[in-house]
């Protein structure tokens, strides 16, 4: 990426935490954590990937194809509010969303590790 695509990921990513958090009402969407914008370097779409922290476990199936509906039908909304508030862009590009499984993936190898350590001090 160039700097000036990566400058435009990092406005567009705090602006589309800003409007989930502050705007959209859908309650499919709830308690997400945007990681990271990807734009093309046209500015035709940008794939915004997620994730969700949560306590009790990891997210199945039918929960990521919920919170994927919800999302993808506030991304119109969010593109008309960033389009508003993002006037240094010419182009709004298509948000597209996509699930990102790296923080539960993450948190596996943690517990693995700490596992084998327990282990091994045990022995």
């Amino acid at each position: 990426m160039s700097l000036r695509t990566d400058r435009i990921a990092h406005q567009l990513r705090e602006e589309i935490a800003r409007i989930l958090r502050d705007e959209v009402t859908d309650s499919r969407i709830s308690m997400i954590t945007i990681q990271r914008v990807d734009v093309a370097p046209d500015l035709s779409n940008a794939i915004v990937l997620w994730s969700e922290f949560r306590k009790d476990g990891d997210l199945d199936f039918d929960e990521i194809e919920l919170i994927s509906d919800g999302l993808e039908s506030a991304a119109s909304f969010m593109r008309r509010k960033m389009a508003k508030s993002l006037k240094n862009l010419r182009r709004m590009p298509e948000l597209r969303f996509q699930y990102d499984p790296s923080m539960r993936l993450a948190g596996q190898t943690m517990e693995l590790l700490a596992a084998i350590k327990h282990g091994e001090e045990t022995q």
